[in-house]
């Protein structure tokens, strides 16, 4: 029974250890490289970002239909054997259509968990800010991103 005890106790640490402040906001789960690599727009370099992701109202002329994009969230959903009501997800690009993201490719899209996928749209839309300003590569905000979603989801 001490046993038993002892390998509780170590295993509730080895969780504490390495989520020990971690959001809790944050999915349950993160992209998974291989099903969600990501994929950029090959009409969207750093050359013409003036007339696409800098471009007010720009997305909306690229993004997805919501018939194609929760069909494939109900799929996607199955493949990363996640639960639960639609509207508990976002079908989320992993490059943002913001940061030249491919806006239909599926490998681009994920099913990300709310409340994380607000708190992503913001970071979103705070790397297109410096892009857009010039701080930052579209190149460098693409990386960053995926670093994000490939790692706290």
């Amino acid at each position: 029974m001490r046993t038993l005890f002892v390998t509780a106790a170590l295993l509730l640490l080895a969780v504490a250890y390495l989520n020990p402040h971690g959001s809790t906001s944050k999915g349950p789960y993160h992209a998974d490289l291989v099903r969600t690599p990501g994929v950029v727009n090959p009409e969207v370099t750093q050359a013409n970002i003036a007339l696409t992701v800098c471009k007010h109202g720009w997305t909306r002329t690229i993004r997805p239909p919501t018939d194609y994009t929760n069909a494939l969230k109900v799929k996607q959903m199955r493949e990363y054997g996640v639960g639960g009501s639609l509207s508990q997800y976002q079908e989320d690009h992993l490059i943002s259509l913001e940061l030249g993201g491919h806006p239909t490719d599926a490998r681009n899209l994920w099913p990300e968990p709310y409340p994380r996928a607000a708190e992503m749209d913001a970071i979103e839309n705070e790397l297109n800010g410096k892009v857009c300003s010039g701080d930052l590569s579209l190149d460098e905000a693409q990386r960053k991103e995926s670093e994000i979603k490939h790692t706290d989801g």
